[in-house]
């Protein structure tokens, strides 16, 4: 298991952008897909996005396709997913954690989460 801790949350209005930040002093971070994660007040945790170990695919849910993009620097030990057209039903809690990347879309598949970083999208 592989700690990781994300940054990069706030508060923007609709229609902005934010950038967040998945990292991690583990140098074993580089074997692994990664995944983001996001909870709204109220919801279950859902899938956001994936990328796997050497950034050759990605996946996202259909509601962010197009306006999110999932990175990652394996010299840096990180991840990074770029927000853009943010709207309100973005609102939530990001987390994002490291696995099989065909196991990605499933977040019953990770037994343990990090503290996640706060989005507010104001409308």
């Amino acid at each position: 298991q592989v700690p990781l801790t994300e940054s990069g949350g706030g508060m923007v209005q609709a229609g902005e952008s934010l950038r967040l930040s998945c990292a991690t002093a583990d140098s074993t971070f580089r074997r692994y897909a990664v995944g983001w994660y996001r909870r709204a007040p109220g919801k279950e945790r859902e899938f956001v996005a994936s990328i796997t170990r050497y950034s050759d695919d990605t996946k996202y849910r259909g509601s962010v396709r197009g306006r999110f993009t999932v990175s990652r620097d394996n010299e840096a030990n990180a991840a990074y997913l770029q927000m853009n057209n943010l709207k309100p039903e973005d609102t939530g809690v990001y987390y994002c954690n490291s696995g099989a990347y065909a196991d990605m879309w499933n977040v019953k598949y990770f037994s343990s989460w990090g503290q996640g970083t706060q989005v507010t999208v104001s409308s």
